[in-house]
């Protein structure tokens, strides 16, 4: 007998907000089967804000009430047996973020949760993820958004350390980023790995995702480190309305993509990993897993 149902996730990045509906269907004796059914993306950079004035302005702030307001009226006629919003570095480091968060509940009912790096990225490996991960092999998981950028390394199968940099695509863009962050994650990475010979990267993020796509690789595949860096020194030599008009890139991706692609080779680089598997799954993905799970639990 099959069983369905429903869940919704808000995910509140740097660089986009994003509500995904998602269908698990149930089989007796069998593992649960998720099928995203719609995803919407609002490409509102609160990172610009959060990252170069500490605080968001009140236009985003509108425009960002008027989002979740539409994103509860979508998730009142889709109906899931549950839903959770969470935000991440754009919220947790603008001074007005817990103001904010305030103001959408109170005007649209939406409870949003701030989630540290870390969190984050369990939620992330939690789903989708852990199916690639193999009890034999070493990994590093490099999680890379606008506003940061959280590494997990992952021995003999199980997680074993992790650590959140405030280094991201939109922080990068905006100038952001200082040399000692970088110096930090380079230095962390060195005392982190030692032991471990060989190592495998595993990529999340809207920006590998898209660098997966663009070269033509299906959910789950791995990508070379050299085909990566091809890949981008030719976006490189592109303008802005090239990347967008010519390779299809969104205008919110069009700007960023160089930048993300910097974090993911050097920690790929510094890491020792020759290629990144990239399973296409995000935050979104990683909240269905949890309400999913808790409803189980129940």
């Amino acid at each position: 007998m099959n069983y369905t149902l429903r869940f919704s996730a808000i995910d509140i990045g740097s660089n986009a907000i994003r509500l995904l509906f998602s269908r698990v269907i149930e089989k007796d004796n069998e593992s649960p089967f998720f099928v995203k059914e719609s995803l919407i993306r609002m490409p509102l950079r609160l990172g610009f804000d959060a990252f170069t004035t500490g605080a968001i302005s009140e236009k985003n702030c509108d425009k960002f009430l008027s989002t979740l307001n539409g994103f509860k009226f979508l998730i009142e006629a889709y109906q899931p047996i549950d839903y959770r919003a969470c935000a991440t570095a754009a919220i947790r480091n603008a001074k007005n973020g817990l103001f904010l968060v305030e103001r959408v509940k109170d005007q649209t009912g939406i409870k949003i949760d701030i989630i540290n790096g870390q969190e984050e990225a369990a939620m992330i490996l939690s789903r989708n993820i852990s199916q690639y991960i193999k009890n034999n092999k070493n990994y590093i998981h490099i999680d890379v958004g606008g506003g940061s950028t959280e590494l997990t390394i992952i021995k003999n199968g199980k997680k074993q350390i992790s650590r959140s940099f405030p280094i991201g695509s939109v922080r990068l863009l905006e100038g952001k980023v200082e040399k000692s962050f970088w110096n930090d994650m380079k230095s962390w990475m060195s005392s982190s790995r030692k032991g471990i010979e060989s190592i495998t990267a595993i990529g999340s993020g809207g920006n590998i995702n898209k660098i997966a796509s663009m070269e033509k690789k299906d959910k789950g595949e791995s990508i070379k480190y050299g085909h990566i860096k091809k890949l981008i020194k030719s976006i490189s030599t592109k303008s802005l309305q090239e990347r967008i008009t010519i390779l299809g890139l969104r205008p919110d991706r069009a700007d960023v993509i160089i930048h993300a692609s910097k974090i993911y080779l050097r920690c790929m680089k510094w890491s020792g990993a020759e290629k990144i598997i990239v399973p296409q799954s995000g935050l979104a993905d990683g909240i269905i897993g949890q309400l999913y799970n808790k409803y189980r639990r129940l």
